[in-house]
């Protein structure tokens, strides 16, 4: 297949190097310099569980520069640069291309229609992990699972063809009617624990010695999932508040996404997350004051973050 990937940090690049190693035409697109120019002259350096390290060698490109003519491009950018990236590849979004979605949050079918029709669009998530050791080198430790479907409901052969070719590169991924409520599932899981540790500047094991902080994010995913279940999406609370406590007591070190970003000075997700649950819970009716308190608070923090840069 050929499979562009729009947004070659850890997970475009370890999907993309994946990918590439199974014999598939990929082309990786980012803005990082740095990454470009460590992946164009030295290869892509990935480290995965049962195989170590090993370089593989595929193009990088701006994504102006993207070669026309791919059967799927997967889009890895955060919601916020959503609409650039996809405006920077327009000149290959024809009339048979696929788009798959593994964004965060909520949302993100909807961004990509304003390029193409929802019939050739496939919204998913992922719990596949990846770092980004330095640019050019990409690690990912244990297991993780992609699930799809497109956007509009129906069955597509270029979609099952997707997952089958990650599966075959290790990156189980099947297709699945009900991923909604797994998106809005880590949507909630995102509420809670990215926006508690981004506004306190701690790291998960830090929130989860706290036994108000930890009440905190489990208050806020029962909100998130109270407007999920209003919205007609089946979700698993039990399941979401396992995987809360499971971070909480296991990711000791780790700073999530929204706190990493505020502390290199950069704008977060949190209007793709917090933000559009709320559009939602106005839209039904419903009240989540937790989840909107948060969000001001992270939305103070980012204009601080940014106007000291």
């Amino acid at each position: 297949m050929r499979i562009t990937i729009l947004g070659a940090g850890a997970m475009g690049s370890l999907f993309g190097g994946l990918l590439a190693e199974q014999g598939h035409d990929v082309e990786l697109l980012d803005v990082n310099p740095t990454h470009i120019e460590k992946v164009r002259n030295h290869g892509l350096t990935l480290e995965t569980e049962g195989k170590g390290a090993r370089v593989v060698r595929l193009p990088i490109a701006r994504p102006q520069a993207a070669a026309s003519g791919p059967d799927c491009l997967i889009l890895f950018t955060k919601t916020l640069h959503t609409q650039g990236a996809m405006e920077s590849v327009r000149h290959v979004l024809d009339d048979r291309v696929l788009v798959l979605t593994l964004q965060n949050g909520l949302g993100n079918a909807e961004r990509v229609a304003a390029f193409l029709p929802m019939s050739r669009i496939a919204v998913g998530v992922t719990t596949v992990p990846a770092d980004m050791i330095e640019p050019g080198h990409v690690h990912s430790h244990g297991a993780g699972h992609n699930r799809m479907m497109m956007a509009d409901g129906r069955p597509s052969d270029a979609l099952q063809a997707l997952a089958e070719a990650l599966t075959q590169a290790g990156l189980p991924s099947t297709l699945d009617a009900t991923v909604q409520a797994a998106i809005w599932q880590k949507a909630a899981f995102n509420a809670a624990l990215n926006t508690v540790c981004a506004v306190t500047c701690a790291t998960v094991g830090q929130v989860g010695r706290q036994p108000q902080a930890r009440e905190l994010a489990h208050d806020i995913a029962t909100e998130v999932l109270a407007v999920a279940s209003a919205n007609g999406i089946a979700v698993d609370a039990k399941g979401l508040h396992d995987t809360l406590d499971h971070a909480l007591d296991h990711h000791l070190q780790h700073k999530p996404s929204m706190l990493q970003d505020l502390l290199a000075g950069r704008r977060t997700e949190v209007d793709a997350i917090n933000g559009e649950v709320l559009r939602v819970a106005r839209w039904l009716g419903i009240d989540a004051p937790r989840t909107q308190a948060l969000d001001a608070l992270i939305r103070v923090r980012e204009v601080l973050v940014l106007n000291s840069r």
